[in-house]
């Protein structure tokens, strides 16, 4: 796989396919492989003609690893997104995130909006503003020696979660911690690109897609139907959504 540095951090991504660039932003304690590649994403966008580009957030993957919090400031993740396009040669791209990579490509575009030519949220809705991230306890969740003494429910699916993809818990756990700064109405106000909020319809983590897409100068929701945070990402509906949104964004 291919990889630049952005200042300390190496990150590490795949670059797939040719025609319109579409940058891919994974959800916590996820990867490029198992957000994009493996629920068949990269596969429909390159079939639609559209250069693929997915990396590897810090403390992720195979990107580098860090274990203090204030390493993982939406801000700097979104400056190694903003980093990637520049080193790609790319004045600006389309950029989908899902989860976390939603809440950090919504900051991309707030605060690089250069970059961003169409901005893709899944699996967030209003609670995008209105909760900063994903609780303490599933920090605490990932620290615990095994996933046995884990009690809280959410904390054990992310504990479950994170094992799977074999990441870094303590490097999670920092991560969790340092990235849970709020975007506020205001930031939204400022995203001038054409806009697509979607989420599953059983989401607990997300909230309304409706609210939050009414939020942005030129936003749209899109409901993702009986599905949960987890399942949403790889759903027909959500993949026709995005495909007819890019088609038609200006």
């Amino acid at each position: 796989m291919p990889s630049f540095r952005n200042g300390d951090v190496e990150i590490v991504y795949l670059d797939q396919g040719t025609g319109d660039p579409i940058v891919l932003v994974h959800g916590f304690a996820s990867n490029k492989e198992t957000n994009w590649v493996q629920p068949g994403w990269v596969s429909t966008l390159t079939r639609d003609n559209r250069r693929v580009i997915a990396l590897d957030n810090r403390g992720h993957g195979q990107s580098s690893k860090f274990y203090d919090p204030a390493d993982y400031h939406t801000d700097q993740m979104a400056a190694d997104v903003a980093a990637l396009i520049a080193h790609l040669g790319l004045e600006r791209a389309d950029v989908m995130g899902y989860s976390l990579g939603a809440r950090i490509s919504a900051v991309l575009a707030a605060r690089h909006p250069e970059r961003v030519r169409a901005l893709i949220l899944g699996g967030v809705g209003i609670k995008l503003i209105e909760v900063a991230g994903l609780h303490s306890d599933i920090a605490r969740s990932l620290e615990l020696p095994a996933i046995a003494d884990v009690t809280d429910p959410q904390g054990k699916a992310f504990r479950l979660f994170a094992e799977q993809t074999k990441s870094d818990l303590k490097a999670l756990a920092a991560c969790l911690r340092g990235s849970r700064q709020a975007l506020q109405r205001e930031d939204l106000a400022t995203v001038s690109a054409p806009t697509l909020v979607a989420a599953g319809t059983k989401d607990d983590i997300a909230g309304s897609p409706h609210e939050l897409a009414a939020l942005f100068p030129n936003g749209h929701a899109l409901e993702i139907a009986n599905r949960d945070h987890m399942l949403a990402v790889g759903d027909r509906i959500y993949k026709a959504g995005v495909l007819a949104f890019l088609k038609e964004r200006a």
